[in-house]
């Protein structure tokens, strides 16, 4: 009978159904089991090894970090900070609920003993400062010194730096360069400082604070001649600007419009080759000549000294013709 047909047939369905059901059922039990095994497997994965970590962090434009910047600072058991409100900040902007302690240069020699105690029973600490690199004219070398000397794991997690970030935007040769971190605030003092690189034949690096800028580029000027320079402010930041011009005239504006507002770096280009006396050039060329032909050895002769081709070559035939 039709009604007993659909009966049996209602009561199969059901049967395969309650069957479907119940290895869709285990299916999903044994899907969640791989899901929640690949999860531990991923968060024990992601737990950071023992050892200090030295995060770079955004210089002003907290877009910079790196993906790998913020896998450590979620990972680390405590974050180190200059300023902790400072880090906060970038924190609360990528949702990490991290621990973090104040690591500055006024409360480091109390504070190391106990960094270092944590760090031998392993536990892993980030070390972060305002913005940029760590140790660059920051806090944290003595504190990576000593964890070096008990065989702690110290890793460096790089990103942003100031120094660098000028250095490319200056237009200033970027090959050879000496990052000479802050000045001494007193003039004499920053005159002995100058002295001290002046024939260093790389482009220079420093960090100046606003009010001191305008006599610290006079004092550049003064020292080190007529370079060209850029002083660059509020890097990777809304109103960032890098101005350009010899130190001289760099000097003379900041005199004029006053203290900048913002971080600032100043990149100095390197000095001008040491021109060569007649003599200098003679007694280089009466060497290269002897093993070398004229044109290779004007060439080696000019890079040696610095010297114009032009000037070089006039002196090789006149030293030929002589002979």
């Amino acid at each position: 009978m039709p009604r007993s047909k659909g009966a049996a047939g209602a009561s199969a369905l059901s049967g395969a159904g309650r069957a479907t059901k119940s290895r869709t059922a285990s299916a999903f039990s044994l899907g969640n089991a791989a899901q929640g095994a690949e999860g531990t497997e991923a968060e024990a994965a992601s737990k950071l090894a023992p050892g200090l970590y030295l995060v770079a962090t955004p210089i002003g434009n907290l877009a910079d970090v790196t993906l790998r910047a913020l896998d450590v600072l979620r990972g680390a058991d405590t974050v180190l900070c200059e300023d902790t409100r400072v880090t906060a900040k970038l924190l609360a902007r990528y949702g990490i609920a991290a621990a973090t302690q104040p690591y500055h240069d006024h409360n480091a020699e109390r504070a190391r003993p106990a960094v270092l105690a944590r760090l031998k029973a392993g536990a892993a600490l980030a070390l972060v400062s305002d913005a940029g690199t760590p140790l660059v004219s920051d806090p944290g070398y003595k504190l990576v010194r000593a964890a070096l000397a008990d065989g702690i794991a110290v890793t460096v997690v790089p990103g942003a730096s100031a120094a660098l970030t000028a250095l490319l935007g200056s237009g200033l040769p970027p090959d050879r360069f000496l990052f000479a971190g802050f000045l001494p605030p007193k003039a004499a003092a920053r005159g002995r400082a100058l002295e001290e690189i002046k024939d260093i034949a790389a482009t220079l690096i420093v960090y100046e604070s606003a009010p001191r800028l305008a006599k610290s580029l006079a004092d550049m000027a003064a020292v080190l001649g007529p370079r060209p320079a850029a002083v660059a402010r509020e890097l990777t930041k809304l109103h960032e600007e890098v101005r350009r011009g010899d130190l001289a005239a760099l000097a003379a504006h900041y005199r004029a419009a006053g203290p900048p507002k913002g971080e600032l770096v100043v990149v100095i280009g390197p000095p001008a080759p040491a021109t060569a006396t007649e003599a200098e050039l003679d007694r280089a060329l009466g060497v290269a000549l002897t093993h070398k032909s004229l044109r290779e050895a004007v060439d080696d002769v000019a890079t040696a000294t610095g010297a114009r081709r032009r000037q070089v070559y006039a002196r090789a035939l006149a030293l030929k013709g002589g002979r």
